[in-house]
């Protein structure tokens, strides 16, 4: 029998039952915070990893108190308990069949020590999040994993982080102070207070006099303190850091280093403080190209001795995967790749000075390697780009091109950097002989480090059996070059089975006693790093179906989630793919009951909350934009009518949105609290998704749009209906956009034309999204006659004055070879430098939009707004607000979740004005917020209108 044959994946087959008894003390411990539904339990199983485990319950903690409390109660019942924050660890140590307990949505608090030199994290803020607020310090954080938009720090800690620039020595064990600890018997311990020591004694007297034996122990054993220092003198995160016993005697600080690295296996890390590091601001990056592995691991010595901050590897697979790249450099391009490597090279400074200096000390060193093209270091912007989107689109080439229902698997190990080229040679070998074409090796060089993917299906027991050879092989040969299994993703599931091979009996026995001294009954994370089941590894493998073309390439990687207005309400696009998935397997396992309830809540949770912003996509490695499901889904779910009733509106525009104007001018004149009643009951007869909520902070109509014929125009001006839907937020300080764009054009001395019948012409963008294929295409049939003529066939540029606007059109008319230009960027590059000098008001807080995001229109929104005021902020913690048209209108609560963060940050600051690029993000924040939002151009058109008009 093959040992494979016994593996199990009983989620891809059926949903495993709750226990009521759980559910009711979990309920206890964290009222309110407990989901259990067949959506909640099968979308957090997904994760970054290629395992999939259900859990019977996802708890989402307020604070560590209620952490300490599910605590007791998992251990009450007898179930293993997972912490999951971002999730986008890949060796399995984020997912279990027990309690799940979502860290993110509640801990995200930041604080800024020392002017920066230290930060007080909590577990559920992304690295990204704490190096934006580290910024204005000119600081960061010492570990810099790949991942940093969505990983966060829970998992930075337990994953003992580090990344392409800090080594070991700026990792988390090397820069992490002090941390609070929720230990499994619920005792919470903060190693940074002046006491801890002497309250670990006293709460918790077996744990410091058993980690006082422990230390003992290791440092009496010389073979251990041999092995300790050999494997800790490269990157390595297998099994628990030993090396904390040699580094360190005080029982709480030994205690705070294993948590490090510990993967959830040992305690909750409710805060962690952080010695930071300055941040390099200049950077100078070269692609060194080699005729062979021989020749560039040979070059490492020299090029590490030359102080280069980064040295990446990509093998002769990889060149040819990036060869495909369209931001390819020439001289990549040109290349006829056999057996070349290639060396990305990267040189870091707080000064340009000093980084001048660098460069021209590296000169020497570059001329005299053996290149097949000049080694050259630039500081351009865009060619560095360049060459950092070929490496990190690496993954995305190979996982995104992965043949469907295959899983993507990314890999590292490290080895002593002397020992790279034979490893190297021998594990390309590897692919060849057990039939894993077209996998490519990269990675941190200068660390000795080394990244490899492959693609598996693990649905085909055969295929099973290939990848166990192949990993039995690669420990082999990894531990043969005396390295580790495991350099910066953790043991995880995946390579717990090889634990005891790597440190040999004693220290892994060492490893054992550490487990059972601080989680005697096993409660935390089981089967993760420490495990008694030798076939771990390859049970419960996930399985990825064929699904839909929109879908299928994702990898499940969660990149996505921090970007998504609808995370903290309802779902995110990692779990609305995940969803999908399974009700796939539902539905071929003949399951109708399971199925049912699948499409049921998907409903509510995946479709209705969506704003299909198409921020997801701006974050996917892999480029999906869950937007073009939502929108798919919404389309095949209306009925012949729904799409009639969408193609009239098109059709009839002009008295649509006039009528809509009028009735919210009407609305304005009514009792306050009419307008609402109306609505409420119009949702409670028909259904929240179909009439809109009226509040009070919405303005009365627009105007209508009115042609403006001109004979020399310098472009052609497209004015959002949004502008005729809603008026402007205050009438008497400023008239609206288009009033405010044409006023600075007529002042600027630049002539522009609005086309005929611009009254009756849209965006598309309310048929598209709300799945109304009719309506859209009436749309499109109308506007792009209009303005190839209003363009004179495209000779002159369409300017709209709506961000989204911008974005809808420009993708109505992808094809049709029209300059679509959104009006700040107009303003930005056209008509600000003719204008005269503002009077610059002291303060403007600017919410950037999901739409100028992905039209790349931050640069000059924040360039306008710096011609506005002396001081110009952008919280820190602004996001896509979620209105998206009406949606913000049908389902208020979205738009509430979204602004959350981004209003208390709001908060700290009293700005002499408030402004977006987007009427319906402007009502958003404005709901959000308590302040008027005004578009940006209003305000300059206010600074710029001459004293006494």
């Amino acid at each position: 029998m093959s040992p494979t044959d016994q593996h199990t994946r009983p989620a891809n087959r059926h949903l495993p039952p709750t226990d009521r008894a759980l559910l009711g003390r979990l309920e206890q411990a964290a009222p309110g915070a407990v989901a259990a539904r067949a959506t909640d339990r099968l979308s957090f199983a997904h994760d970054a990893s290629h395992y999939l485990l259900v859990p019977q319950a996802v708890v989402t903690p307020r604070d560590p108190e209620q952490v300490a409390a599910l605590l007791r109660a998992s251990a009450s019942q007898g179930v293993g308990l997972t912490f999951r924050s971002g999730g986008t660890s890949l060796s399995g140590q984020a997912s279990n069949d027990g309690v799940l307990v979502d860290t993110r949505r509640h801990f995200r608090g930041i604080e800024v020590l020392d002017a920066g030199a230290r930060v007080r994290v909590q577990p559920g803020a992304t690295v990204r999040a704490v190096n934006t607020r580290l910024a204005a310090y000119g600081r960061k954080l010492g570990p810099d994993p790949a991942s940093e938009t969505a990983c966060t720090i829970g998992g930075v800690v337990a994953n003992n982080s580090s990344g392409m620039a800090c080594g070991t020595e700026l990792n988390t064990y090397r820069t992490l102070e002090s941390a609070v600890l929720v230990l499994p018997s619920g005792t919470v311990i903060d190693t940074g207070a002046p006491d801890a020591d002497d309250r670990l004694r006293s709460l918790e007297p077996a744990i410091h006099a058993g980690l006082a034996r422990l230390r003992d122990r290791v440092r009496g054993n010389a073979d251990s303190l041999t092995t300790i220092k050999r494997l800790y003198a490269i990157k390595n995160t297998m099994g628990y850091g030993l090396n904390s016993f040699v580094d360190h005697s005080r029982p709480v600080d030994i205690l705070t280093r294993l948590v490090i690295g510990s993967e959830g296996t040992l305690a909750f890390v409710a805060e962690a403080t952080f010695h930071t590091v300055p941040t390099l601001a200049h950077a100078a990056t070269g692609l060194l190209l080699f005729p062979d592995l021989t020749a560039a691991t040979g070059a490492l010595p020299q090029l590490v001795e030359t102080g280069f901050a980064t040295i990446e590897l990509l093998d002769a697979t990889s060149l040819k995967v990036a060869q495909r790249d369209p931001q390819a450099t020439r001289e990549l391009r040109d290349l006829e790749v056999q057996g070349h490597t290639a060396l990305l090279v990267e040189h870091q400074h707080r000064s340009p000075e000093a980084l001048a200096e660098l460069i021209a000390q590296s000169r020497g060193v570059l001329s005299d390697l053996p290149l097949v093209s000049s080694g050259t270091l630039s500081s351009e912007t865009e060619r560095r780009a360049a060459l950092w989107h070929i490496r990190k689109g690496l993954y995305t080439a190979v996982a995104g091109a992965r043949p469907s229902g295959t899983t993507a698997l990314l890999e590292d190990i490290a080895v002593p950097v002397d020992r790279l080229l034979p490893t190297c040679t021998d594990l390309t070998e590897l692919f060849t002989r057990h039939g894993y074409d077209g996998s490519v090796i990269f990675g941190h060089a200068k660390d000795g480090n080394i990244h490899f993917l492959l693609n598996e299906n693990f649905d085909q027991p055969e295929l099973l059996d290939r990848y166990l050879a192949f990993t039995e092989d690669m420990v082999d040969l990894v531990l043969g070059q005396d390295g580790t299994l495991k350099a910066e993703h953790g043991t995880g599931r995946i390579m717990a089975p090889y634990l005891r091979r790597q440190y040999g009996a004693e220290l892994h026995d060492v490893m054992r006693q550490i487990k059972h001294l601080i989680d005697p009954e096993g409660l935390l994370n089981r089967g993760v790093l420490i495990t008694d089941d030798d076939t771990v590894h390859i049970r419960h493998l996930k399985s990825t179906p064929t699904v839909e073309e929109e879908v299928d390439r994702c990898v499940e990687c969660g990149y996505c989630e921090p970007v998504c207005p609808s995370q903290d309400l309802t779902t995110s696009p990692r779990r609305r793919i995940a969803l999908r998935r399974e009700i796939a397997r539902a539905r071929a396992a003949g399951d109708s009951d399971l199925l049912t309830r699948l499409e049921e809540e998907y409903q509510y949770d995946a479709v209705d909350t969506c704003a299909v912003d198409g921020m997801c996509r701006t974050a996917c490695p892999v480029l999906i934009d869950t937007g073009d499901l939502t929108r798919r889904l919404r389309a095949e779910q209306r009925r012949p009518i729904e799409q009639k009733v969408g193609a009239s509106a098109a059709r009839h525009w002009d008295g649509t949105t006039r009528a809509a104007s009028h009735a919210l001018t009407a609305a304005r004149r009514m009792p306050a609290s009419l307008p609402g009643a109306i609505t409420a009951a119009g949702r409670a007869l028909l259904d929240a998704d179909t009439v809109p909520a009226y509040s009070r902070e919405l303005p009365r109509g627009g105007m209508r749009r009115r042609p403006r014929p001109t004979r020399a125009p310098e472009a052609v001006y497209f004015p959002a209906c949004i502008s005729t839907l809603f008026g402007p937020a205050d009438p008497e300080a400023s008239p609206g956009v288009h009033d405010a764009f044409l006023a600075l054009c007529s002042r600027a001395d630049i002539s522009v034309r609005v086309p005929d019948a611009i009254a009756s012409l849209c965006c598309g963008t309310p048929w598209k999204s709300k799945g109304l294929t009719d309506g859209y295409n009436v749309m499109r049939d109308k506007v792009l006659p209009v303005l190839r003529q209003a363009t004179d066939e495209g000779a002159l540029p369409v300017v709209v004055d709506a961000a989204s606007c911008t974005e809808g059109l420009a993708r109505m008319l992808a094809e049709d070879g029209l300059d679509i230009v959104d009006a700040v960027a107009f303003v930005d590059r056209t008509v600000l430098p003719r204008l005269p000098a503002a009077r610059r008001i002291p303060s403007i807080v600017v919410h950037p939009t999901c739409s100028s995001t992905q039209l790349g229109l931050n640069p000059a929104l924040l360039r306008v707004a710096g011609a506005i005021a002396e001081t110009v902020v952008q919280p820190e913690d602004w996001s896509c607000c979620a209105f998206a048209g009406d949606r913000g209108l049908l389902h208020p609560e979205l738009t509430a979740s979204a602004t959350s963060s981004e209003a208390r940050a709001v908060s700290r600051h009293q700005a002499s004005a408030y402004a977006s690029v987007n009427r319906t993000c402007e009502l958003g924040l404005t709901r959000a917020t308590g302040h008027p939002y005004r578009h940006l151009l209003e305000v300059l058109e206010a600074v710029t209108r001459p004293q006494g008009t």
